[in-house]
């Protein structure tokens, strides 16, 4: 069908809204990028929009030349990728027994469940479960008290919902496929784009969380990169407060500096990383998800 004229101002109106978007969405660190690497004084003057100016690296040579930045970008490898794979394999398996219509009482579950997302306990209770369990000061306080998000649980239920047909599930189970033959020959293969969107999202939670480790970590050492970089910023601030006035000047712009490289540094593994997965997107988890 050739294309009408409404049709061509819809599609010109959409296309101009969603490039709205996209410069909204990216132009905050954009900026913290450009702003990370020019001198705080054109950025205070209003020359830093689209281009950097007086280019300094100075914020960087700061940032990494400590040696708790190696430390804390190791530790928060090591929480995003077991606590990733740990989320994922709960949460998958949880959802699809909760989108079958035989699983018993599932609607009880899934209520329950929905009602921790407007009803929570408060940190204080959850300090003091996280303590009893001895899991302070370890992996486990960071991994295991989010191990399951309802809202990427009822994304991947409403996936099986609206992917997986019954009719599939009954030709199966003519076949000699019993439910749990069914979830992992089955319903995991025809899954890929699901897992790899909650691979996603769980990752960009575990490796931008810093709330957590600040009140289960006591130890340095075992800083993820997020807590790291908050600490440098907040000893810079400390320095500054405690500097004579000839020097505060200079250590102003250098705490400038370091606040838009830590934006840049903390973001750079999740922005590697994201193209792997967009993909899938578009491949059929959003679909699923509208279907269910």
């Amino acid at each position: 069908m050739k294309a009408g004229k409404k049709d061509r101002v819809f599609e010109i109106v959409t296309t101009v809204l969603l490039v709205m978007i996209l410069i909204v969405a990216i132009y905050p660190l954009y900026f913290s990028l450009i702003a990370s690497i020019s001198s705080p004084r054109a950025v205070y003057q209003g020359r830093v929009l689209f281009l950097p100016a007086d280019v300094t690296l100075d914020g960087y040579r700061k940032i990494f030349a400590d040696e708790s930045i190696w430390t804390g970008f190791g530790n928060g490898l090591l929480y995003t990728i077991v606590g990733t794979l740990l989320n994922v394999v709960f949460t998958i398996p949880l959802a699809y027994a909760l989108s079958r219509k035989e699983f018993p009482f599932g609607g009880v579950f899934m209520k329950i469940m929905v009602f921790t997302m407007y009803f929570y306990g408060g940190i204080i209770p959850l300090y003091f479960v996280v303590k009893q369990m001895g899991m302070l000061d370890s992996i486990w306080s960071i991994v295991l008290p989010t191990l399951i998000s309802t809202y990427n649980m009822i994304i991947a239920r409403s996936y099986f919902m609206g992917s997986i047909p019954e009719e599939l599930k009954e030709a199966a189970f003519l076949d000699g496929c019993g439910y749990v033959g069914f979830f992992f020959r089955v319903a995991l293969p025809l899954s890929k784009s699901l897992i790899a969107v909650m691979v996603l999202f769980y990752a960009a939670k575990q490796w931008n969380s810093y709330f957590e480790p600040m009140i289960y970590l006591s130890s340095e050492s075992r800083f993820p990169l997020q807590l790291v970089l908050r600490t440098i910023l907040i000893d810079s601030q400390n320095s500054l407060a405690s500097a004579d006035a000839s020097t505060v000047a200079d250590m102003q712009q250098l705490v400038d500096l370091l606040k838009y490289g830590c934006v840049v540094v903390s973001s750079i593994p999740m922005l590697v990383f994201y193209p792997f997965v967009q993909k899938h997107f578009v491949k059929g988890v959003m679909l699923g998800a509208v279907k269910g």
